[in-house]
């Protein structure tokens, strides 16, 4: 198994500099206040963001980079969209950029100090070519009652972003917590809708080397009730709804959904809800299926696809975190505060 590069490295390889200090300080002070992110109020927690993606806002009020970064069809020059001053992109710059072209998400920067970014995914065991990106424009969305469109990331299949050498991601049994804004009406059963902690080297490394969120209607593995779509742990060789086949997690249909995994030594979590209002319901605290006792947790992190580079699934992402620790009940229900005060398709 290969090592993973430690909270003291970027994943470029090189020492992360005055980590939380230049990137984060307002550069033009707005006088309307930047309201605080999620990752504002994991670090509050004492469980702060070791990874923080997201294409429609800021995870952090004084976050001042770019969300993602787009490759214009025509000429193959590429943009990074920065943010307006209440922390939403600059959608207006992306659309004079792609004006009468396409353009494709090439990059989802990593809004923590991890510097943990997401590019599209190298070849792997499942899928043994490299991924394409998604469509910088394909899923247009309103937020927070603002005028400008945003954009989510709208997977259709053969799509996906992965980092293999992160820092501060959890591995082997340490604590972790992970969530994701997706959509409930945009979902299929091929394999696999995540976002989290994966296999360093892109292939099947065997039971309890993952630890991500899914979400969509797979019944292959484990599976909630009704017709689906479910949030499920993919821990590798199984997606799980809870720590049996047929567990009592009911199927989450809002059309914006708020999903949640939690790990740690000995058990997980699952929490969903709808990311337009009220909160998180807890679908499965307990212990984990048969034969995933001990996790071996690599610390890749993965968007849109399995561990193995499995390529099937479709879905869509607005904005996701992880933590290298397990939160607490009321820490996760502030979360949930956060995305519905966000305004999502309002």
């Amino acid at each position: 198994m290969r090592s993973t590069k430690r909270s003291i490295q970027r994943g470029d390889d090189q020492p992360v500099p005055n980590v939380g200090t230049s990137i984060y300080a307002r550069r033009n002070p707005s006088p309307l206040q930047r309201p605080v992110g999620p990752c504002d109020i994991l670090q509050y927690a004492g469980t702060p963001c070791v990874a923080a993606h997201s294409l429609v806002r800021a995870m952090y009020a004084n976050y001042t980079g770019a969300l993602y970064r787009v490759l214009r069809d025509s000429d193959k020059a590429a943009l990074d969209i920065p943010m307006g001053p209440a922390g939403f992109p600059r959608t207006d710059q992306q659309d004079t950029f792609c004006n009468q072209t396409e353009c494709y998400v090439v990059r989802i920067y990593d809004q923590s100090p991890m510097r943990n970014h997401l590019d599209t995914s190298p070849p792997g065991e499942c899928c043994h070519f490299p991924l394409k990106p998604v469509n910088a424009k394909r899923d247009p969305i309103s937020i927070a009652g603002t005028e400008r469109t945003v954009y989510g990331a709208y997977f259709e299949g053969n799509m996906g972003y992965r980092n293999d050498v992160t820092s501060g991601v959890a591995t082997g049994e340490m604590e972790q917590t992970m969530y994701m804004v997706t959509r409930g009406d945009h979902v299929n059963g091929g394999c696999c809708f995540d976002y989290g902690n994966a296999e360093t080297d892109n292939d099947d490394d065997g039971e309890g080397t993952m630890e991500a969120i899914y979400f969509g209607t797979s019944t292959g593995w484990g599976h909630g009730q009704g017709d689906g779509p479910w949030v499920m742990a993919d821990l590798e060789n199984g997606l799980w709804a809870g720590d049996v086949k047929d567990a009592p997690a009911p199927s989450i249909t809002f059309k914006y959904v708020t999903a949640m995994a939690k790990g740690k030594k000995g058990g997980f979590a699952l929490k969903g809800g709808n990311a337009q209002e009220g909160q998180l319901q807890t679908l499965h605290e307990g212990k984990r299926p048969n034969g995933y006792a001990t996790m071996k947790k690599q610390g890749a992190i993965i968007l849109g696809i399995g561990g193995d580079n499995s390529c099937s699934a479709i879905g869509t992402f607005y904005e996701g975190a992880m933590t290298a620790s397990y939160t607490s009940d009321a820490t996760d229900d502030a979360i949930q505060a956060n995305i519905v005060a966000a305004g999502y398709g309002k």
